[in-house]
């Protein structure tokens, strides 16, 4: 029987996004230099922990934070688009209360249904990816640790999963900063509990 394996699901650090958009799935967002910061302070707590595998979401503020972990334990970082963030309607707008895409009434029928929610990808399918995600890693470092780097919603969406708690929430209730690690425990392939720690709080 395989012992204790750890998955750590990484949010990435601070991105540069000066102009305050949701920026989802758009290419070309990169981790601002506190992010950078944060994603080395990451990689720092997780030095001597036995981590065999380094996966990231494709999108380039997954990947720069995967990096210096990737690389504090002489490992290559793999890339799993089960990983990647959300999709969301508002992608691309800014979304700030009162400010924004939020100001036009044409879209507030993508608001209706907070359950699935109707604004973005449905929470099962997320957790459906994410589960897939989380196995494959799970399964590969056997007996030992991996690393998963995600966003703040599929992050969280794993955490409720696998904890067995309803999906849907209120998102200012998601215990998922920037660059913080939420560990799923398993004894072989049961889940057994979650840790969760914010080791770039400092940055």
């Amino acid at each position: 029987m395989t012992g204790q394996t750890r998955v750590h699901l990484i949010r990435h650090g601070e991105v540069y996004n000066p102009d305050g958009i949701l920026y989802g799935r758009l290419p070309g967002f990169r981790l601002s230099d506190k992010g950078r910061a944060q994603a080395q302070a990451v990689a720092d707590a997780l030095a001597h922990r036995d981590i065999v595998a380094v996966i990231a979401s494709p999108l380039q503020r997954a990947q720069e934070t995967a990096a210096p972990i990737a690389a504090a334990h002489r490992l290559s970082v793999d890339t799993d688009a089960d990983l990647i963030e959300s999709e969301n309607f508002f992608e691309g707008k800014r979304v700030s209360p009162g400010d924004g895409a939020w100001r036009d009434p044409r879209v507030w029928w993508r608001l209706r249904n907070p359950f699935t929610p109707s604004w973005g990808e449905p929470y099962r399918e997320i957790a459906a990816r994410m589960a897939t995600a989380v196995d494959a890693a799970r399964a590969r470092a056997a007996g030992h640790e991996a690393v998963c780097v995600s966003h703040q919603l599929p992050v969280w969406t794993a955490r409720q999963f696998f904890s067995g708690h309803r999906l849907w929430h209120d998102p200012r209730s998601r215990e998922c900063t920037v660059a913080s690690v939420t560990s799923l425990i398993f004894e072989g392939d049961r889940f057994v509990g979650v840790d969760y720690s914010e080791p770039a709080g400092g940055c």
